[in-house]
């Protein structure tokens, strides 16, 4: 069986960019871990917590984290008071009782509003209210939105030592503080603002793992480090890493054949039979009573005479469960995560089956409408055949939704006749781009470096510094040639590329190169040093190496480069034959228009005010088809994380900022974040088209468990050693007993 101590590490550097990248050799070995892991657990394994077996090591011999060697230390305290933290699924922490600490890790969450009924009937209104819902259509005012929440710890994960004893557990349920009397925690979140509120449970976790639990996340003593993964400790290595891994765990759960799953949730495919042949309590008798209820629920009494009005009802499946008899034992701790997700896969199951796209043959509509509410609402309207058709099983929020003020009629405006075509902004910021940095000026030389540029590349030409225009206005007669050499580090260049003749252009004050002849694969944003001998007739141009290589974007250098003017013109439509947005599609010119018109900082990042995103694309306001074609873009980037969703403020004058100011008013923004990510490349000819070994895999350092009398090597513990020194621990720490470091190598897959 896998192990993450084992030989073979079971995180490699190539699921850092998502499960598509994956070979299925290593989806395999992963996958193999993961159903143990499933069929180990009590509870549902959601993506996040079988992220956390495989990085923090999950014993599957009994132990759980308590095998591994972790330290309790990096966990973060959580004090529960009248507001809680946010704390996704996934989160392991150590709860602060006033007595004996409390170690868990959440395994499951959902919305607990307090209008929803003991026997699960749930007020339209609740069913997909966003946090800071507090009425019909109504949300609180403030920037720091609240939720009701009820939390599920594994108080069992870290192994037999770590976890309370029997009297223990009954004192802190008895005592109703820190978890009540079923072993769960229900609390007020306080949410740092909107947008974090209505986070995905993946990225919500990431952002955990990056900021409150990141002593945890770089722990030296987890299998194999993040950092060893993703290359580096940056916010944006890590995020990025992160984001993958998570993506890969998630595509290894759906795509077992012995797991079945629910959202994040999974679970083996033998436990759920196990429960369907249950005649005991939430067994397969009471799932297909629930089931019938559900169909049921919204079909009125019959009626001799008179017409029968629309009627809809909202179930909540938690506490819908509590009324079975015999029910509540079972629904204590873990097992009420385990009851849930098995009553909303047998729902899911009878709809799938015995409907129509959610209708039934009696006229009803069954429908998902809230996934995290009571743990899972489920609409029943009749008759369901006005209603129109839609995947059922995607939660639809029309619970909230109908309960909002409709909007007022949208005044007519004139719609152009035909659609736009996108035009071709000129770079508000083209100015301050990539100006020259003068390095050395003396009686020898004259240094400076500057960034490509994409005009240079389309039309051959690079400008000279002002000192090095003065000092040609000063050479006797006239200058109009120049021998160029291009240098281009750790690369080989053609003859004519690395060595050429070009035509100096002089004016007033300014001067440039042109005629040149630039290699293929140099980009907009590479850094060159360009150096002027005095006394000669040539000058020089370098590139500079970068300690590994990266990818940005869809963009992979060696070589150092200006983010910002990667950014703004290395974009989709962009390249050394032309810069324009003819002929890109939406995606394309979504990406565009963000990285070519948005705020833009130092690190290249982007930022777009979202409302004006089709004026931005199209020149001005365009026909209805292509705003939709535009949204429905953004969301996907949105989904894939090839963009993101952040929220700035508009000050008096209309200009956007980010971040929001204090005292203005707030606006959604369309972020683009240009994430690097190592790019392994290990010797023996990996690069596309070069010679040499194929097959080749780079194996990162990471911790081995040891055989029962073998001990590490003083080299290994030297080697552990400098890998704490890379995570940021100054002094670095002793290798666990029990284990071995091995480095960083390469191995034929």
């Amino acid at each position: 069986m896998p192990d993450p101590y084992g030989d073979q590490a079971l995180l490699t550097s190539a699921m850092t960019t998502g499960y598509d990248a994956v070979p299925e050799q290593e989806r395999e070995r992963l996958r193999r871990y993961l159903e143990a892991v499933v069929a180990a657990r009590s509870a549902p394994v959601h993506t996040t917590v079988a992220f956390n077996a495989v990085y923090f090591g999950y014993d599957l011999g009994g132990e759980g984290y308590g095998g591994s060697p972790l330290r309790l230390d990096d966990f973060p305290v959580i004090t529960f008071g009248e507001c809680a933290p946010v704390l996704p699924v996934g989160a392991m922490v150590c709860v602060a009782t006033g007595s004996d600490p409390l170690y868990a890790e959440i395994v499951y969450r959902e919305g607990a509003h307090p209008g929803v009924s003991a026997h699960g009937d749930v007020p339209a209104w609740v069913s997909g209210a966003p946090a800071g819902a507090k009425g019909l259509g109504q949300l609180e005012s403030g920037d720091a939105p609240r939720r009701r929440e009820l939390l599920v710890p594994d108080l069992h994960a870290f192994g037999s030592a770590l976890s309370l004893s029997p009297a223990q557990l009954h004192r802190l349920r008895t005592r109703r503080r820190w978890i009540n009397g079923d072993g769960h925690v229900v609390v007020e979140v306080c949410y740092p603002s909107p947008e974090a509120a209505r986070r995905d449970d993946l990225t919500a976790y990431a952002d955990h793992l990056v900021t409150t639990a990141r002593e945890q996340l770089l722990s030296p003593f987890v299998p194999v480090s993040i950092a060893e993964l993703a290359g580096g400790t940056r916010d944006e290595d890590l995020w990025a890493g992160l984001l993958g891994l998570l993506d890969t765990v998630r595509g290894v759960l759906n795509s077992s054949e012995a797991l079945r799953t629910w959202g994040h949730y999974a679970m083996t495919r033998t436990s759920l039979a196990d429960c369907w042949r249950d005649t005991g309590p939430l067994g397969g008798d009471d799932l297909r009573s629930l089931s019938a209820a559900v169909e049921h629920a919204a079909i009125p009494a019959k009626r001799r005479y008179g017409l029968i009005s629309p009627v809809t009802v909202y179930t909540a499946v938690g506490p819908r469960l509590r009324g079975f008899p015999g029910a509540t034992e079972l629904l204590m701790g873990v097992g009420y995560a385990a009851a849930v997700c098995r009553a909303n896969v047998a729902l899911a199951d009878v709809v799938q089956r015995d409907s129509d796209q959610g209708l039934f043959e009696n006229g009803a509509r069954i429908t998902l409408d809230d996934a995290f509410q009571g743990g899972g609402v489920w609409r029943s309207h009749y008759p369901g055949d006005a209603e129109p058709p839609g995947d059922p099983l995607i939660p639809a929020v029309r619970g909230w939704a109908s309960t909002l003020p409709a909007s007022p009629e949208p005044e007519p405006v004139s719609e152009p006749e035909a659609e736009l075509d996108p035009v071709d902004l000129p770079l508000a910021d083209d100015a301050s781009l990539g100006p020259g940095e003068l390095l050395r000026s003396d009686a020898d030389n004259i240094v400076w470096r500057s960034p490509l540029r994409l005009a240079h590349l389309i039309d051959g030409w690079f400008p000279l510094h002002r000192d090095a225009v003065r000092d040609l206005c000063r050479s006797p007669g006239p200058c109009p040639t120049l021998r160029l050499e291009l240098h281009h580090a750790d690369e080989v260049l053609e003859e004519k590329e690395a060595a050429q003749d070009v035509t100096v252009e002089l004016g007033d004050d300014s001067g440039r190169l042109t005629g040149i002849l630039w290699p293929s694969d140099f980009f907009p944003g590479l850094m060159l040093e360009v150096r002027w001998g005095l006394e000669g007739t040539g000058i020089r141009m370098t590139t500079t190496c970068l300690q590994e290589r990266v990818q940005i974007g869809d963009r992979e250098t060696g070589h150092c480069y200006d983010p910002r003017v990667l950014t703004r013109e290395d974009a989709p439509g962009s390249d050394r034959h032309g810069d324009s947005a003819a002929g890109l599609g939406p995606r394309q010119l979504v990406m565009r228009t963000v990285r070519r018109c948005g705020l833009l900082t130092l690190d290249g990042h982007a930022l777009l005010d979202r409302s004006v995103l089709p004026s931005a694309v199209y020149g001005r306001r365009p026909a209805l088809p292509q705003v939709a074609a535009l949204e429905s873009a953004v969301a996907e980037l949105f989904t894939e994380r090839v963009l993101e969703p952040a929220i700035g403020s508009r000050d008096a004058w209309g200009q956007p900022h980010y971040p929001a100011r204090d005292g203005q008013p707030t606006i959604p923004l369309v972020g683009y974040r240009p994430a690097r990510r190592r790019v392994i490349r290990p010797w023996g000819g990996t690069e596309p088209g070069g010679e040499g070994l194929r097959g080749i895999q780079l194996v990162p350092g990471h911790l081995r468990r040891l055989r029962p009398g073998c001990s590490p090597s003083e080299v290994q513990r030297t080697a552990f050693r400098e890998h704490c020194r890379r995570l940021g621990k100054a002094d670095g720490w002793a290798l666990p007993y029990g284990y071995t470091f091995v480095t960083e190598h390469t191995r034929g897959r």
